[in-house]
């Protein structure tokens, strides 16, 4: 039974009303304690609809982002989801409450040492974490239904797409002479087919790990 917090539910409310969520998809958000996320000091301002500054010049994404971006996947029935960019591990926990398996990677080490307390500290036990360069992808556990990445791309690595299931469903903000685009990629009969959403803003993905 979910415990509502009336600033979850009023941050739901904003979300709403630019983008309709499913019903699955605004449960999770209400879940889910997003002050727990943030850098000190910025608690306050934890359910408005901004993206927020976190250690090592990274982001947060906007809740908004965050509900579009998972709403796009697609996740009715999905079993295991690679996450490309952990963050603060707000997006992985939302996906924890959706999916059965969750497989974040993050190239930050102190960044990824702090998700995985947060994780611990929730209780949840369904995300696994790795740490290196997310655009290596993580082969022991592919093939993947979805794929997702929290970061701007140039282009996605082959790698990535050998590491999608048949019938999945690559999701990734594609940089684009500047402009960052919401790309859907989906597999069929080993073709890769994309599709563009909508403009968005993201931090850009970087080669190497930060130790």
């Amino acid at each position: 039974m979910i415990t509502l917090d009336i600033e979850r539910v009023e941050m739901v409310k904003k979300i709403e009303k630019k983008f309709k969520l499913h019903p699955n998809i605004k449960r999770a958000f209400l879940e889910v304690d997003r002050k727990s996320f943030v850098s000190k000091g910025l608690e306050h301002i934890a359910y408005q609809l901004d993206a927020l500054p976190i250690k090592q010049n990274q982001w947060i994404s906007s809740p908004l982002t965050v509900a579009k971006m998972t709403q796009y996947l697609n996740l009715d029935g999905v079993d295991s989801v690679l996450e490309i960019g952990c963050g603060s591990g707000y997006q992985a926990v939302i996906l924890s409450k959706l999916c059965r398996r969750v497989f974040t990677i993050e190239r930050i080490a102190s960044l990824l040492r702090e998700a995985k307390k947060r994780f611990r500290r929730a209780k949840i036990n369904n995300i696994f974490t790795r740490f290196d360069d997310g655009q290596r992808g993580w082969r022991e556990f592919a093939p993947y239904e979805r794929i997702l990445f929290s970061a701007s791309a140039k282009k996605i690595p082959i790698v990535i797409f050998d590491q999608l299931a048949e019938g999945g469903i690559l999701l990734a903000p594609i940089d684009i002479n500047g402009e960052q685009i919401i790309t859907k990629f989906s597999k069929r009969d080993g073709k890769i087919i994309s599709s563009t959403i909508e403009p968005c803003r993201f931090v850009p993905i970087i080669d190497g790990r930060v130790k």
